[in-house]
């Protein structure tokens, strides 16, 4: 049985004279868990690279993929101790931050990076695993924003 994730989330938009507004905080709502050990959430995104700051838009309860294509996506990831592997290579750039715990990043030349809390991953559409190895869950905050990979190179997940 899976974890519970509660994060709040807290989003700000604009009344109707110009104000600053809170327009939603609430806890996600849309909590997925795809593989034993993992569960995440996406608390916003957008499906283009200068998003539109009108109206609302909150797409992020329809975000299926790991990415949005021309889009953002801002997710936090649990990964607990002996998480399920999932080798993938995204086309995105993906901004990670180590929020608690620590954790593994194994990439395909065999290379493993060992991360801890407040460590900071650019992940460039490389090839790439993420292990707990440790004994407590690991919480991550990606934000991946939608990127051409190398000639060749083609998304795996």
């Amino acid at each position: 049985m899976a974890k519970e994730l509660n994060i709040r989330r807290v989003v700000t938009g604009h009344t109707a004279d110009g104000k600053a507004m809170v327009a939603i905080d609430e806890i996600s709502k849309n909590v997925v868990t795809k593989r034993p050990g993992q569960t995440s959430t996406v608390i916003w995104a957008t499906n283009q690279l200068v998003p539109d700051m009108g109206p609302l838009g909150d797409i992020s309860a329809n975000v299926e993929k790991t990415t949005v294509e021309n889009g953002s996506v801002f997710r936090i990831g649990r990964f607990e101790p002996g998480v399920a592997a999932r080798v993938h290579r995204t086309a995105s750039i993906d901004y990670a931050i180590v929020l608690s715990g620590a954790i593994d990043m194994e990439l395909d030349d065999g290379k493993v990076a060992h991360l801890k809390a407040g460590d900071m991953v650019v992940q460039r559409g490389t090839v790439h695993n993420w292990v707990n190895h440790g004994p407590e869950d690991c919480m991550i905050a990606f934000i991946l924003v939608h990127a051409k990979l190398p000639e060749g190179l083609e998304p795996t997940g």
